[in-house]
């Protein structure tokens, strides 16, 4: 057998380890029956220690052969001749994708390890690690995709189980809330790379990363987009690395990410998810090249990300809320360094953060217990000392910028102002013009109880 025969091989299994998981929890739970704790941990290690010995196997025959791309087919899943649409699933190995599955494995299989005990005889033990296989699933997907058809399915999957488990604790109200605030804000990312991805099937007649950046491993590709085409996809995209990223305006759902249990919180929001943004920046880095004001744009949302989010996490008063604006400066930063044409800094800069900030989350219980305990011993609170802008900066800016940083930049609220509520404006005036109408045209054959108060200008505008 060729060295090709095998890199195929391993790498199918790489890339469909995780729907073994994935029937296993879901298929149980939908039958009615509960898995045991120990059953369920065991199948989530070995699932990961699967994947990640097959990436690893395939990263060792690439170095061997000297092949940089891999690419396997597994035909159109969809197929609609009218429109000009396909859905073609498939599935690449090279310099960006074998670095971040390797890295979700070894992630995953450390939270997976953990949750088994840290979610101990908790009541949604099983209702978690069913949300981890849809989680691992869709960033399997997402990281190998070769087409950008393949690589928004895997991108929703991580959005629905980012969402579920932020609600996790549905019995109180403020998860679901929350929860329902990640899903929004998710949904309208979500919107924006649809667009981009029927764009780009409009002015290129395919999905393939190849065909669309160009011909050649990554990230040497040549974007095949003429300049307009550009500006009319790069924003979209853009749009859609935001929201994923939570890169302003969008900041504004990561703390309420942590709502969910710690496992959830270290892996989504510390380590992968929160990188999924500049995971896809990176792999259409091709049209960032094609574009200096797209890259200047990129490197400008990097950059005061960074800056609103260092000084965010400095006012916060609880330690997953300080990581999360933590690890978000650091995503700041990586952006910058993508929109300055930095890809292999940024993707060393990605596994090395990723991985800090997954221990850094997962030792955050002991630490406050730590703390507590030197605190105890000490007598006193442990002391801190001023930094440079206290010295340096007059009292009535450290004010303003404590209150915008308390507030967290008024993101929240703008968004609410000047996005949710005139899009629920226009619903209700739509509805109450369906009401209206449908009134109108049932008359006096409606019964007095089933009719709707109209507004009296609407119904004389009907007539």
């Amino acid at each position: 057998m060729t060295a090709d025969v095998w890199m195929t091989g391993l790498g199918m299994l790489a890339a469909l380890a995780p729907v073994g998981l994935f029937v296993l929890v879901g298929g149980t739970a939908l039958l009615g029956r509960q898995l045991q704790e120990r059953t369920l941990s065991r199948a989530a290690l070995w699932t990961n220690s699967i994947g990640l010995t097959a990436a690893l196997c395939v990263l060792g025959l690439m170095l061997i052969s000297g092949s940089r791309n891999v690419p396997i087919e597994f035909g159109n899943i969809v197929e609609i001749r009218d429109l000009h649409f396909h859905f073609h699933l498939k599935f690449v190995f090279d310099r960006l994708s074998v670095p971040f599955v390797i890295m979700t494995y070894l992630l995953c299989g450390t939270i997976g390890a953990f949750a088994s005990r840290y979610l101990h005889r908790e009541s949604g033990f099983g209702r978690f690690f069913l949300c981890y296989a849809v989680f691992l699933l869709g960033m399997i997907v997402s990281t190998l995709a070769g087409t950008i058809e393949t690589l928004f399915a895997g991108w929703e999957l991580v959005g629905l189980s980012s969402a579920l488990l932020v609600a996790f604790f549905h019995d109180r109200p403020a998860p679901v809330r929350n929860g329902l605030r990640v899903w929004t804000v998710y949904r309208f990312a979500d919107a924006a790379f649809l667009m981009a991805a029927i764009a780009l099937h409009h002015v290129t007649g395919e999905g393939d990363f190849a065909g669309m950046m160009g011909h050649g491993s990554w990230p040497v590709g040549t974007a095949a987009l003429t300049t307009l085409q550009i500006w009319w996809v790069g924003p979209l995209l853009l749009i859609a690395a935001a929201g994923k990223s939570a890169l302003i305006p969008f900041s504004g759902w990561l703390p309420r990410a942590m709502e969910g249990p710690t496992p959830s919180s270290a892996v989504f929001y510390g380590a992968l998810s929160v990188h999924l943004g500049a995971f896809l920046l990176l792999r259409v880095s091709p049209i960032l090249d094609a574009s200096f004001g797209l890259s200047f744009l990129v490197t400008l949302l990097g950059l005061a990300t960074a800056a609103f989010a260092a000084l965010t996490s400095r006012v916060q008063t609880d330690i997953k809320s300080t990581l999360a604006f933590a690890s978000l400066s650091q995503v700041g930063v990586i952006v910058a360094e993508i929109g300055c044409g930095f890809r292999y800094l940024a993707l060393v800069h990605i596994v090395g953060h990723a991985c800090l900030r997954t221990l850094q989350l997962l030792r955050a219980p002991s630490m406050l217990r730590d703390h507590a305990a030197l605190e105890n011993a000490l007598g006193s609170r442990v002391t801190q000392h001023q930094g440079w802008w206290d010295v340096l900066l007059p009292e009535p800016w450290k004010e303003r910028l404590y209150r915008l940083a308390l507030e967290r930049g008024f993101l929240d609220v703008a968004l609410d102002e000047y996005v949710a509520q005139p899009i629920l404006s226009v619903f209700r005036c739509c509805d109450r013009w369906e009401r209206a109408w449908t009134d109108f045209l049932a008359g006096d054959r409606m019964l007095e109880s089933d009719r709707v108060p109209v507004a009296p200008e609407v119904v004389e505008e009907l007539q």
